[in-house]
């Protein structure tokens, strides 16, 4: 009985931030998640387009971060951005989740405006691979099956060699089931990648989403975790691709370039290239590196 009493002045001195939390526990989201009336579709063929939309964050709404704009991405395609930084590229990806809503214009996926499906079954359909992947305190298996709970042990782990990372996990002492520590702090940029990219690959979802997905991580696992996203975008899913890596851009369906918000360039690559306009600027320091195929001239 007297430790709880020898709590209260300390409970006291933060009442201010738990009431705080508990505001945040108690807000309403402004998407019911779990609108039964929302779309739920049993197919997806996962065209994208975005129509005249402007967005603003609401914690800036003065500056538009993406102004009239429009891009269609046909099912089945895969599209690169690539642009400055600001300019609006994880914008694209934060509004197919629904993170946020465009303050003008609209979505569509498959012909239908974003808002008309249901939030959790949208999200289900959405393979995202972050910069810097979420992984829990956990163990690999864990974050792996994350995905879908229901995986057999081969798929867990074919997926986890579609995305170069079983090789390093049952390397460990204890293989799928060795605990990660504190959101990966166990692990090295790369292989949290992998495992993230395995999580992405059991899900299997129609639509991929890969934020510079390879950005970040040490030279050493570049190479493999590229190998991983070349792998994942060579399937027939729609694919939306921020990255600035020049081998993957001669891949992809359609190059588009971001500038204050709106598309200044489109095309293949070899297209890109021979305008030499921005997208030869933004991607020149990466054909130095060994990667070029072209000759430029800037």
């Amino acid at each position: 009985l007297v430790e709880p009493f020898g709590l209260a002045p300390y409970i006291l001195k933060r009442r201010k931030s738990l009431i705080s939390v508990f505001e945040i526990i108690d807000r309403v989201p402004k998407i019911d998640p779990d609108d039964a009336s929302a779309l739920k579709p049993p197919n997806v063929y996962g065209s994208i387009e975005f129509k005249n939309v402007d967005f603003s964050y609401p914690t800036r709404p003065e500056v538009l971060v993406l102004s009239n704009f429009n891009l269609k991405v046909g099912g089945g395609q895969t599209v690169a951005v690539v642009g400055v930084s600001g300019s609006g590229k994880s914008t694209i990806i934060s509004l197919i989740e629904r993170f946020y809503d465009p303050v003008a214009g609209q979505i569509f996926l498959d012909g239908r405006d974003l808002k008309q499906y249901n939030l959790r079954w949208l999200r289900s359909h959405l393979g995202l691979v972050q910069q810097e992947p979420v992984i829990f305190s956990t163990t690999i298996r864990e974050n792996i099956i994350y995905a879908r709970h229901n995986a057999t042990e081969a798929e867990m782990k074919e997926a986890a060699r579609i995305a170069n990372a079983h090789h390093f996990i049952s390397s460990l002492p204890h293989g799928y089931d060795t605990h990660v520590g504190m959101r990966g702090v166990d692990l090295t940029p790369g292989q949290k990648q992998r495992i993230a990219i395995a999580r992405v690959v059991l899900k299997n979802a129609p639509i991929l989403l890969l934020d510079e997905a390879s950005s970040a991580i040490e030279s050493e696992s570049s190479r493999v975790v590229q190998e991983a996203l070349d792998t994942l975008i060579m399937g027939n899913k729609t694919t939306i691709l921020i990255a600035h890596r020049a081998a993957m851009m001669r891949h992809v369906d359609n190059i588009v370039v971001l500038n204050g918000g709106r598309i200044v360039e489109e095309g293949t690559h070899d297209a890109l290239v021979a305008k030499n306009g921005l997208y030869v600027r933004l991607m020149q320091p990466h054909f130095a590196k060994g990667l070029r195929q072209h000759r430029l001239v800037v």
